[in-house]
C-alpha cells in the first residue's frame, strides 16, 4: 500500500479490534467458574497471540512508513507472550505469574513510551497509547504484589460449604478485570469522533466565513 493513498484502515479499527479481543477475554474469565492458573494461561494466550497480530497487520495497514516500529514491537513481545503461555503441560501458577507480569511490565512500558513520542508529533492516538500502557503497567505490579502461594479457606453459610481464595485466583481475576477496563476504554475510543475530523470541519467553516 503506498504511503500517499488514503487508507482504509484507521487507528480506530485497531482499536476495536483491540476491544474486541480483550472483552472475549474479560468475558470468559467472568463467566468462568474455574480461575486456575490453566484458565488464565489459556486465556491470557489467545487474548495475546489475537493482539499481536493485529499490531503486526496495523504495522502497514494502519500507521505510514517511519511510525511502525511501536505496532511492531508490541506486536512481537504479545506473540512471543502468548506462545510462551500456550502449551498445555508447563500451564502452572509460576508461569502464569512470570508471563503476564514480564508481558504487562514490557508492552506497557513500550505503549506508554510510543505514546508520549506520538503526543510530542500531535498525533490524536497519543493519549489513548498512554493510558492503556499505564494501565497495562499498573497490572504487572499488581500482580507482582500478589504471592502466587496465598490460601484462604472460607465459608459461605448460605452455599453451605468452604470456598479456597488463591492467589493465583486472585492474579487470574486481575488479569480478567485489566481486560474488561481495557475493553471498555478503547471501545469507547473507537467509537468517538476523530479529534482531526472536528479540526478539519472547524477550519473549513472558516475558510467559508
Amino acid at each position: 500500500m503506498s504511503d500517499t493513498a488514503p487508507r482504509r484502515f484507521e487507528v480506530r479499527h485497531l482499536q476495536l479490534a483491540r476491544a474486541l479481543f480483550a472483552a472475549l477475554a474479560a468475558a470468559m474469565i467472568t463467566f468462568s467458574a474455574d480461575h486456575s492458573a490453566a484458565v488464565g494461561l489459556s486465556v491470557f494466550s489467545g487474548f495475546a497471540i489475537a493482539t499481536g497480530l493485529v499490531f503486526l497487520l496495523s504495522a502497514w495497514l494502519v500507521h505510514p512508513a517511519g511510525r511502525r516500529t511501536p505496532g511492531i514491537l508490541l506486536g512481537i513481545l504479545c506473540l512471543v507472550a502468548g506462545m510462551a503461555s500456550g502449551l498445555p503441560p508447563l500451564r502452572s501458577a509460576t508461569l502464569f505469574f512470570a508471563v503476564v507480569i514480564t508481558w504487562a511490565l514490557a508492552s506497557g512500558t513500550a505503549e506508554l513510551v510510543s505514546g508520549i513520542v506520538a503526543r510530542r508529533r500531535g498525533d490524536t492516538e497519543a493519549r489513548d497509547a498512554i493510558l492503556i500502557g499505564a494501565i497495562t503497567i499498573a497490572l504487572g505490579v499488581a500482580l507482582l504484589i500478589v504471592n502466587p502461594a496465598y490460601s484462604l479457606e472460607y465459608f459461605i453459610h448460605d452455599a453451605g460449604q468452604w470456598f479456597t481464595l488463591t492467589g493465583t485466583t486472585i492474579g487470574v481475576g486481575l488479569f480478567g478485570g485489566y481486560a474488561a477496563v481495557v475493553a471498555v476504554f478503547l471501545a469507547i475510543a473507537g467509537l468517538s469522533p476523530r479529534r482531526q475530523t472536528a479540526d478539519r470541519t472547524t477550519a473549513t467553516a472558516g475558510e467559508r466565513a
